[in-house]
């Protein structure tokens, strides 16, 4: 399958030739080419909440108006009357427009269409709405076709509009021949009124510096409340969940089919708790847990992160090239100190671009979410280590943070700030604060030495412009259908303890295993794929305790 989207848009390095990498950071993005359609009778689309004035004044912290539900307070969605007119709506289905730069891809073969949702759902009948871009494959047998399956590549910030525009093939089989393949820009998201706080140039700096003040992270959210003070409350995920479920309305199904990755799991999973009667089959695969708080959700992810790193320069030592010497013991230690040094000694590209510590750990952590991309870097290291070539290594840190080769960045870093910080309370004391700094130390030494207070705060929401009112707590979706989760016991992004933990809360969790290295399990077993679609298409649960093998390397 595709490549996934994890934390700061970082993506899997493809396994190509390192004197590609440059080419291969290239973005990939274009347009949705959505066609418009409101609900009969809908309200009136507020321009006002796509464009959010600029002149808005900053305000203080306010609560967001979607409190956490109670297993006791059952939702309303299509029962409102005031929504009525939202689930009801026609969607009018076009070509998509094809994107000239993707010359490989014909996105006019998918079909495209706007979804109209309100802005605010605890005040439907406002007359502010949001467009939301949607895309469809059509099923390819419509004698079999069973309804719609909702995919969405994580972050938060992957556009599911793209990854179906971009993945026609990938559904090719069981998936293709009984769904229609349904792709959806979530709120803040690519053709969903994209956040994009930063121009270009400041965000190179912001990224860049190795030496972050106090206002870092105030910088960036008074940026996105000058320009989204309105939309910014009504981002998070359980708003684009209630999304999902107008979305299911509109596409005719009683039940929502969905294969979900990364932080799509958790989308998945908050739909499931607040919508569990209509939650149909439901895939989430490299569950990403949230009953802990951000901060300890970083810290157990940077712990993954850790295990990878040791791994991969362990491994590297065996290998040619390498340039960690042969000491499998020594080598995760002289990884960490080069990148370390760059914060005093930066390789230079030959743009004259610096590659400082945070762009180099940025781009090799990244590249630790495929193990089939360990060969590229460690040539992309032996020519930055042996060498002092920096033009490779600034490629994989351009492409964990959506930097194109024009210096064009794609807006899903600052959705990925924008939906974390909706979703979450973060306000710790002093003394809380130094005990998770103590613990992100002990369980992630390397690769958060350069920085632990970033790695802490990843995003930083303690200067965001308000306090959401989710609180972190496990998902029970009691009435649901049976849900799979399918973890791998090797993924650093998403850590196989996140799986258990879902699977373990919700009510009629499933945990499939996929034994070894890498983000998620669909796109590496052929065992979790067979499962996978058996489910989705004949409703047949895998076995409790089911583990499957990872496929040999391509």
């Amino acid at each position: 399958m595709h490549s996934t989207i994890t934390r700061l848009s970082r993506r899997a390095l493809p396994a190509v030739a390192a004197a590609a990498l440059l080419a291969a950071c290239a973005g990939t993005g274009g347009s949705t080419g959505a066609a418009s359609t409101a609900p009969t009778a809908a309200p009136a689309s507020a321009s006002a909440a796509a464009s959010a004035d600029p002149a808005a004044p900053a305000s203080a912290p306010t609560p967001t108006p979607t409190p956490t539900p109670t297993p006791t307070v059952k939702p309303t969605g299509q029962a409102d009357p005031a929504l009525q007119p939202f689930y009801g709506q026609k969607l009018a289905w076009a070509a998509c427009k094809d994107d000239p730069a993707t010359a490989k891809t014909d996105e006019s073969a998918v079909q495209c269409a706007t979804l109209k949702v309100p802005l605010d759902y605890a005040d439907p009948s406002s007359g502010e709405t949001l467009d939301v871009a949607v895309a469809r494959i059509p099923a390819a047998r419509p004698e079999q076709r069973t309804g719609s399956l909702l995919v969405n590549p994580g972050g938060p910030g992957g556009t599911g509009v793209g990854m179906v525009q971009r993945g026609q093939k990938d559904y090719d089989g069981p998936l293709h021949d009984h769904f229609d393949i349904v792709g959806f820009d979530p709120r803040g998201v690519g053709g969903t009124v994209p956040v994009k706080c930063l121009d270009d140039k400041a965000r190179d700096a912001w990224l860049a510096t190795d030496t972050p003040g106090p206002d870092h992270g105030k910088l960036l959210a008074d940026a996105c409340q000058a320009k989204y003070a309105k939309l910014l409350p009504f981002v998070g995920t359980r708003n684009t969940a209630r999304d999902m479920d107008v979305l299911r309305g509109a596409l005719g199904d009683p039940g929502l089919n969905y294969l979900r990755l990364s932080y799509g799991t958790y989308l998945g999973s908050v739909y499931a708790e607040e919508f569990p009667d209509r939650a149909g089959r439901l895939v989430l695969d490299g569950a990403s847990d949230r009953s802990t708080s951000l901060v300890q959700h970083n810290i157990e992810q940077f712990t993954g992160f850790e295990r990878s790193f040791r791994l991969f320069a362990a491994g590297c030592v065996t290998k040619t090239p390498c340039p960690l010497g042969k000491d499998p013991d020594a080598a995760p230690k002289k990884l960490a100190d080069f990148l370390d040094g760059l914060k005093d000694k930066p390789l230079t590209t030959t743009d004259g671009r610096k590659v400082t510590a945070t762009a180099a750990w940025n781009g090799v952590i990244d590249s630790l979410n495929d193990e089939q991309g360990y060969a590229d870097l460690r040539t992309v290291l032996t020519m930055a280590m042996n060498q002092g070539k920096g033009d490779y290594l600034m490629a994989l840190a351009d492409g964990a943070v959506g930097r194109d080769t024009k210096g064009g960045y794609k807006v899903s870093a600052d959705a990925y700030t924008a939906v974390h910080c909706a979703d979450t309370v973060m306000a710790p004391t002093e003394a809380e604060l130094q005990a998770q700094l103590a613990e992100l130390a002990a369980k992630a030494p390397l690769v958060t030495a350069h920085n632990p207070a970033a790695a802490l705060f990843d995003p930083d929401c303690r200067s965001w412009p308000f306090r959401s009112a989710e609180k972190p707590h496990p998902i029970k979706a009691e009435g649901s259908a049976p849900i799979v989760v399918v973890g791998s016991t090797g993924d650093a992004a998403t850590p196989y303890a996140w799986s258990e933990r879902l699977a373990g809360s919700l009510a009629r969790g499933v945990l499939l295993t996929r034994e070894g290295e890498g983000h998620t399990a669909y796109g590496r077993s052929a065992c979790i794929r067979e499962a996978v679609h058996s489910y989705l298409v004949d409703g047949t649960v895998p076995a409790a305790g089911t583990r499957c093998a990872t496929d040999p390397a391509r």
